[in-house]
């Protein structure tokens, strides 16, 4: 299967004025609209999100509460949150864009690689029922980014030797 391919599965449609057709580019027009918007939702979660963790800073360093490890683990949380919505947003784009699959991917992995890592640094043993629940978490965690990890290095690998 090739990312370069033009033709669409199943053939190129024939444009010749019918309804359905008329109805198909229309159908496609308005979903180029829905994923613009769906861009522009998740800049302005952004922009709410940085003003957020500014704010939460200036709260902390006002109370003295800003040398607390808890809450610098939350402030990491909350910028790693941010990067996940830059991930998405990229993702989004270049689906918009109709970029090259592998790129796609490339930005789908990384996404799964900053959340899983953002669930490892605020892992807490505390908030399962009993020791063997944590232990089923963090070794799930740490299968998934091992496999996210091996993911990003086929991926890099196959970019580098233009393979695939």
């Amino acid at each position: 299967m090739d990312d370069e391919e033009s033709e669409p599965v199943g053939g190129s449609l024939q444009r010749d004025g019918t309804l359905d057709e008329r109805l198909l580019a229309l159908s496609e027009e308005l979903i180029r609209y829905v994923e613009v918007v769906a861009a522009l939702v998740i800049v302005l979660l952004f922009a709410i999100g940085v003003f957020d963790l500014g704010l939460q800073i200036f709260m902390s360093a006002l109370s003295g509460r800003i040398t607390d490890p808890l809450v610098v683990v939350g402030f990491i949380d909350t910028a790693l949150l941010l990067f996940i919505i830059v991930e998405v947003y990229q993702t989004v784009v270049a689906y918009t864009q109709e970029s090259e699959t592998r790129r796609i991917v490339r930005l789908v992995i990384y996404t799964g690689v900053i959340a899983m890592v953002r669930k490892a640094i605020i892992f807490r043993t505390g908030e399962y029922a009993d020791e063997q629940a944590a232990l089923m978490a963090a070794g799930s965690y740490t299968l998934i980014i091992v496999g996210l990890a091996v993911l990003l290095v086929v991926e890099r690998r196959a970019t580098d030797s233009g393979t695939v």
